[in-house]
């Protein structure tokens, strides 16, 4: 852990790493869905909830299979929420990308399970052979509880044990991955995430004995400062010095692995970002003229790849401390 102390503000992050970061080639498409969700956890960068309405239109959801179609380059789906599964597109979506043979990520909160009339999605999943990337943010239940809500932990266990039974974890064609994220910090004895490998094994000792649960890879994942994250530092006068926690270890050896070097983030309404972070504190991705990138423009230029450099701000810092930090977990 480290106390900061220090009231200076931190270093730009572009200014830090002195040069802009180049776009690769494209090969991972991940799309929030919408902001409705049957949780609302306090951590939640996109601030999604029960009482959000907001999600995918047809419109945008035939350009998105259009460019899926289309673009032979894309390697991954990525669908988030929100939860991905209760907004409009989700399984059209799903089903044009694994005929086209794509890798389709769903980021379930699992207890959507448990929610009437969304008590197939297990089965959907394993028939379509989707990897899930699963929420559990502790693998002790007042911790997942006192950060996503009460039972969520429960719901969380017997969603994994139905995944279990289905062959996941177990089966190669089904991915279970886990996600570790800590608690938000009440002070400013701040710290990193801890060694993903060790955590992992962590995990899968007590999920094991204690619910004869198995799942694939954990991934450990930064608080972001952005969301509600980073309306709770605000509130407790923490944000700026968590700002400068994270600039303090920052490890330039996880810049050629940033997540945003080859993925386009899409919102519901079909503008185009360098990542889900830069989608939430709308940081548009923008042509090499400055031109603003939505999906119909891409299909208007016949091209995924027209990203010269990435937008770049302080939050960014999250993803480049220590280990680093991606939707795909620790970078080194």
């Amino acid at each position: 852990m480290l106390k900061i102390e220090n009231s200076t503000k931190s270093t730009s992050f572009a200014k830090k790493i002195s040069s802009s970061l180049a776009k690769g080639k494209i090969t991972v498409l991940q799309i929030n869905l919408g902001r409705k969700c049957n949780l609302a956890c306090t951590h939640c960068h996109v601030e999604a909830s029960p009482k959000r309405t907001e999600e995918l239109s047809p419109e945008v959801c035939e350009q998105i299979i259009t460019i899926i179609n289309r673009f032979p380059q894309i390697e991954t789906v990525d669908l988030t929420g929100g939860a991905p599964e209760m907004n409009y597109g989700f399984k059209p979506i799903v089903e044009a990308a694994r005929k086209k043979g794509k890798e389709v990520i769903v980021r379930s909160n699992l207890t959507i399970f448990f929610v009437p009339s969304y008590e197939d999605l297990p089965e959907y999943f394993a028939k379509h052979h989707l990897r899930v990337v699963a929420s559990l943010p502790c693998y002790l239940e007042s911790n997942v509880d006192k950060q996503r809500g009460s039972g969520v932990y429960n719901d969380s266990i017997q969603a994994i044990q139905k995944l279990n039974k289905l062959g996941y974890g177990k089966n190669s064609n089904l991915i279970l991955d886990l996600v570790y994220n800590p608690s938000l910090p009440t002070n400013e004895n701040f710290s990193l995430t801890p060694d993903q490998q060790k955590l992992e094994q962590d995990y899968k000792a007590y999920l094991a004995e204690h619910f004869d649960i198995q799942f694939n890879h954990l991934f450990t994942i930064t608080n972001i400062p952005i969301g509600r994250t980073k309306q709770y530092l605000q509130r407790r006068e923490i944000h700026d010095s968590y700002l400068q926690f994270l600039e303090h270890n920052f490890n330039a050896v996880t810049l050629p692995h940033l997540m945003c070097r080859n993925e386009l983030s899409i919102d519901y309404l079909g503008n185009v970002y360098d990542c889900d972070f830069n989608q939430m504190e709308n940081l548009p991705a923008t042509t090499a003229k400055g031109e603003k990138i939505t999906v119909a423009k891409l299909l208007e230029m016949d091209s995924i790849d027209v990203i010269k450099n990435i937008k770049t701000a302080n939050y960014c810092y999250g993803c480049t401390a220590g280990s680093g930090s991606s939707c795909g977990g620790s970078l080194i």
